[in-house]
């Protein structure tokens, strides 16, 4: 009898330890590309349709998020960045944004970069504007997806006056005209 029980006992063991290891792993969004196009593909459909719970949700909720705006002021925490949606969205119709350009670098399995152009026409406040730049995101991935930590966004053609000297594109030098002809090798003499 204390043999059939420690069998059985025996049986049961090995049949959760197998149980266990057969189990499969739980859930976890995706680390691949597309998963991070997506999340940034969400980002852009909800500029367009100037909708800040769809923008939103593609942010890290946390104080720590940061947004480096086109204007060059900063933008720092969800809550922040969701009154300054909630106060602008309203006036904001007609959003076209064009997006070229994407590039996705993934930063081992939870991390992601996304770079691009972009250039966006809306009407606000009933004046048409368009405005274009480039933009990096960093993305992070979270149990709930993918998300973005990190905006910074500038214009493609700066104001020049705030440009220094060092980084304004230098023009090409045109080749200096020789003032004589250069002198030829003289030829070795033959023996």
């Amino acid at each position: 009898m204390k043999t059939r029980i420690f069998s059985i006992v025996f049986l049961v063991c090995i049949s959760c330890a197998v149980y266990g290891q057969t189990k499969p792993a739980p859930a976890t969004p995706q680390s691949d590309p597309q998963a991070v196009v997506a999340a940034f593909d969400k980002l852009v459909a909800g500029i367009e349709h100037a909708n800040v719970n769809e923008v939103m949700s593609v942010y890290w909720n946390n104080p720590q998020l940061s947004l480096f705006n086109y204007n060059g002021t900063v933008t720092r925490g969800w809550d922040q960045v969701r009154k300054n949606r909630e106060s602008s969205y309203p006036q904001i119709k007609d959003v076209k944004l064009e997006v070229t350009d994407k590039a996705v670098y993934m930063m081992g399995r939870d991390g992601a970069l996304v770079t691009c152009q972009w250039r966006q026409s809306q009407t606000y406040k009933g004046t048409p504007e368009t405005v274009t730049g480039r933009m990096t995101l960093v993305f992070k991935r979270f149990a709930q997806g993918w998300k973005a930590i990190h905006l910074h966004s500038s214009p493609d053609n700066p104001d020049s006056s705030r440009i220094p000297p060092s980084e304004q594109q230098q023009p090409e030098a045109a080749p200096s005209p020789a003032a004589s002809p250069s002198p030829s090798p003289t030829p070795p003499r033959k023996p």
